[in-house]
């Protein structure tokens, strides 16, 4: 068989815009970047090399190699990136007082809402331009609300704990009632017990008992 008579496959050439086709790179809050950029390989060198092969050829075909080390390497930065934002989002909604928690979510809440209008003008942007805007806008939009369960859930949490201690303390008090009224009602029962054995004592009759002939009289008071 001719190996020049099969067809050629067709050799795909990666450019710049590639880079774009997942989700972009999420945004760290500056409250636990520190935390969450910790020991993660940011990807930086190899851009370096990218950039510099892009400087060199002036074109991406001749830096094939470079993007592809790029592109995988961002995907697995982004990836872990995001497990660690989670992990930190969810630890700082356990720590928060109940007040803030709120004040979070409400903050949160009004930050979806504006990335949602940014990205409803950006749709009417042609062009690359207009592509690159919604790209970014949706994927700080879907990693926003993604963060928002996480403090709503501590809120809601919270809420549910804040319900239980609030049950806890009712039954507490119904317990020291209880204990209280039943400390009431013994006493009243020996109080009235020994009202009533004083009256009998006062009321009832002498007897006298004669003890022997040899022995003086004695009286006995039985009750």
């Amino acid at each position: 068989m001719d190996v020049d008579s099969q067809p050629m496959m067709e050799e795909t050439i990666l450019v710049g815009d590639d880079l774009m086709m997942g989700p972009p790179s999420p945004l760290i809050p500056p409250e636990i970047a520190s935390h969450v950029l910790e020991g993660v390989n940011l990807c930086d060198g190899i851009l370096r090399t990218l950039f510099l092969c892009l400087q060199i050829n002036d074109t991406e075909p001749f830096c094939q190699d470079e993007i592809v080390v790029y592109k995988e390497c961002a995907e697995k930065r982004d990836k872990e990136l995001r497990q660690r934002l989670q992990d930190s989002e969810h630890k700082l909604g356990l720590s928060m007082p109940f007040e803030e928690a709120k004040e979070r979510a409400a903050q949160l809440e009004s930050e979806v809402t504006s990335l949602d209008r940014r990205l409803i003008l950006a749709s009417g942007i042609e062009g690359m331009e207009g592509f690159r805007q919604r790209w970014s806008l949706h994927g700080r939009l879907t990693d926003t609300n993604f963060i928002l369960t996480i403090p709503s859930t501590m809120f809601l949490s919270q809420e549910k704990v804040r319900g239980l201690e609030a049950g806890n303390r009712e039954e507490k008090k119904g317990r020291a009632s209880r204990r209280f009224y039943n400390k009431k009602m013994v006493l009243l029962v020996r109080l009235n017990a020994a009202i009533l054995w004083i009256t009998v004592r006062v009321s009832a009759p002498a007897i006298v008992v004669k003890v022997g002939a040899s022995r003086s009289s004695q009286k006995i008071l039985l009750c």
